[in-house]
């Protein structure tokens, strides 16, 4: 059984756009780097023949794995989401009660986690810690150091 994963529609876009990418780009010209290897003589000693050949079957392994997440995909509707508590798409500003700085995450599926953006996975252990806080709570998330504290400050959508 394949596994669901949900997007944004930003995250969907970026999903179908890398697939499509590697099947009209990529795909015809992994098969031209074939073509040109075969045409430079004997294919028992070719060692770029080998290479091209390897190298497009790791293209169609990753076209392959694409297409299952992208067929398993689900947008998420944010009409439906609770604005009152912290969930996937919600901005949530936190303060650790051990250092008093304060943080801004936007809480989002696994695939669009990008840290330097400040956008979290809620697979996370700070993640899961934060979902379904609501402002005011303290988030007690054990991470391999110990545990954090983290007071909910605010919560918004964009």
């Amino acid at each position: 059984m394949s596994k669901v994963s949900y997007y944004t529609a930003e995250g969907l876009k970026k999903l179908k756009d890398e697939l499509e990418h590697l099947k009209s780009v990529m795909r015809p010209k992994a098969s031209q780097d074939i073509a040109e290897a075969r045409d430079k003589g004997d294919l028992s000693e070719n060692a770029e023949y080998d290479a091209a050949k390897e190298a497009q079957g790791l293209l169609e392994m990753r076209i392959s794995k694409l297409e299952e997440v992208y067929s398993n995909a689900r947008l998420i509707d944010e009409s439906q989401l609770d604005v009152s508590k912290a969930l996937v798409l919600s901005n949530v500003k936190i303060k650790n009660q051990s250092n008093g700085m304060e943080m801004k995450y936007t809480l989002v599926a696994e695939s669009e986690a990008d840290l330097k953006t400040g956008k979290i996975s809620v697979t996370s252990p700070i993640g899961k810690g934060l979902l379904g806080k609501s402002v005011g709570e303290v988030a007690e998330i054990t991470v391999p150091n110990g545990v954090l504290k983290f007071e909910i400050l605010e919560i918004t959508r964009d």
